[in-house]
């Protein structure tokens, strides 16, 4: 009961069940998505520029998203935006049924998804708070959200394996455009009531840099967006070489893939699940600490794997540290943020995601075409570890300054 205490909100359940349905279509155009571009190039940079486009144009946009998401009705802004990426992936699924398919297109489709997703991801997250009518399970809430996420990325690999090698990938961006119609359809259920929002005169850039403003001068914030960046870039591309490993180093195919991608998930969703167990925010730091040093070391040692065997454990490791990482990050700021300021600062948390990203895809792919992907790997898991330990030193001072504010908010005694 303590696991699924924010499915008792009737709008979160309508909510969490609809998009669960949704999520396992996501993962499955994601899977498509990567061996496509694989079996069409074979390259490790293409793979990243892949990537990169899927991702990129999130982090430019994002600023400006936030800023019209607290201008606007959050629920209506996401309604709009899952019937965009309905007709995102039946463009997708079009294109690979009729053979027309080039590794354009995936760049092409993908800045589209990532244009949606840059108005999603703060209006998505920001709304949590208004189907949560009692706070105290808003963590809660968040966490079954990465849950279910991370259920879809454990199932959606493993389905999109099998529908790739039996009929193609047509198919998965065909179910993947199927399964928005579940999520506009509890999106549509969903009843909250109106938000007030503030007359805003002043320029969206002035609305901006209040965000930012708003940021930096929250240490505990500024520090684990930091965090999140630089780890997005160092490590949270890793998926983007994947398919070189299970293809080339692995001597695997489509299957071995999904076993990698599989295991990702399944440590995810374990760290989902432990997050939703927790009743409180506190001690989320030390726990950001503990994710980012797993994700580290589980990258590194992920350089020696001989076989799949080996790999399967190792990426599991690094899933679930990469996953408890975002959640907590995430988690802190929907906890402690104004509401007023949440999708500003929500978009920057889509920023340094996002950002981070698609260039570290880049970066990866770029190296795993120069020394190989298990080199990569291991100078991607010690830049991570060196990350963890900067923020490891700084965290007694950031509880510190950070203390006053959680008392305000009741999350510790005086």
């Amino acid at each position: 009961m303590r696991l699924g205490r924010a499915l008792r909100h009737r709008n979160y359940r309508l909510f969490f069940f609809g998009q669960g349905i949704s999520l396992v279509g996501t993962w499955l155009t994601r899977f498509a998505t990567v061996w496509m571009t694989y079996k069409l190039t074979h390259s490790g940079w293409l793979l990243g520029l892949v990537a990169f486009f899927g991702q990129a144009p999130s982090s430019i946009i994002a600023p400006f998203a936030g800023v019209l998401v607290d201008r606007l009705d959050r629920h209506r802004v996401i309604v709009v935006t899952q019937i965009a990426a309905l007709l995102q992936s039946a463009a997708l699924a079009f294109f690979a049924f009729t053979g027309l398919m080039t590794v354009w297109h995936l760049m092409v489709l993908g800045a589209v998804q990532a244009v949606i997703n840059a108005f999603d991801m703060p209006a998505r997250q920001s709304f949590l708070r208004e189907m949560i009518e009692d706070r105290a399970d808003l963590p809660n809430a968040i966490a079954l959200n990465s849950s279910m996420v991370n259920a879809a990325r454990l199932l959606g690999p493993v389905v999109a394996a099998w529908l790739v090698a039996l009929f193609g990938e047509g198919w998965c961006f065909a179910i993947d455009a199927a399964s928005y119609v579940a999520v506009i359809a509890s999106l549509l259920a969903i009843r909250v009531p109106k938000r007030a929002i503030k007359p805003r005169a002043g320029h969206v850039g002035h609305e901006m840099l209040e965000g930012w403003r708003y940021v930096m001068n929250a240490p505990l914030v500024r520090a684990i967006l930091m965090l999140l960046a630089t780890t997005s870039v160092l490590g949270g591309a890793y998926t983007t070489i994947l398919p070189m490993v299970a293809g080339e180093t692995l001597a695997g195919g489509a299957h071995t893939l999904g076993i990698l991608m599989g295991a990702a998930g399944l440590g995810a969703l374990t760290g989902a699940l432990y997050l939703a167990s927790r009743t409180t925010i506190v001690g989320l730091g030390t726990i950001i600490v503990r994710a980012t040093t797993a994700l580290g070391v589980g990258l590194s040692l992920l350089s020696f794997a001989p076989n799949v065997w080996f790999a399967t454990p190792l990426v599991f490791v690094v899933g679930l540290g990469w996953m408890v990482q975002m959640a907590s990050t995430n988690t802190i700021i929907q906890s402690i943020v104004d509401s007023d300021m949440l999708g500003r600062v929500m978009s920057l948390y889509a920023v340094a995601f996002f950002g981070g990203m698609p260039l570290g895809a880049l970066l990866l792919g770029s190296l795993a075409d120069a020394i190989g992907p298990m080199n990569t790997f291991l100078a991607s898991g010690l830049a991570v570890l060196a990350s963890a330990m900067t923020f490891r030193v700084a965290l007694p001072h950031l509880r510190r300054v950070t203390r006053p504010l959680y008392v305000r908010l009741g999350l510790v005694s005086d």
